[in-house]
């Protein structure tokens, strides 16, 4: 698999959910060292949230791979249950 480069920043890591990514980059001389962005297409790089420490960072990756995860299933939920009539107004 091929390094990938964002802004100077090295993706280490990387989630699929569904069809997003988000991924984690280290850029060795930043300010911020880590990244989060969310990702489509592998090069479209979006949203950004910068950090100072790999743990913040990390735990910011997951957090919003678990809230698209979470969007995607709440959503799949809608289209599978039945249509229920509209209920008459109460008098």
């Amino acid at each position: 698999m091929n390094m990938r480069i964002n802004a100077g920043y090295i993706i280490t890591d990387s989630i699929h959910v569904g069809e997003m990514e988000f991924v984690l980059g280290v850029h060795s001389t930043a300010a911020n060292q880590f990244v989060t962005w969310a990702c489509k297409g592998g090069n479209d790089y979006f949203w950004g949230h910068y950090h100072s420490d790999l743990l913040t960072a990390t735990k910011d990756l997951l957090e919003r791979a678990t809230q698209e995860l979470d969007f995607c299933m709440s959503r799949d939920e809608k289209a599978q249950s039945p249509q229920k009539e509209p209920e008459e107004p109460c008098l």
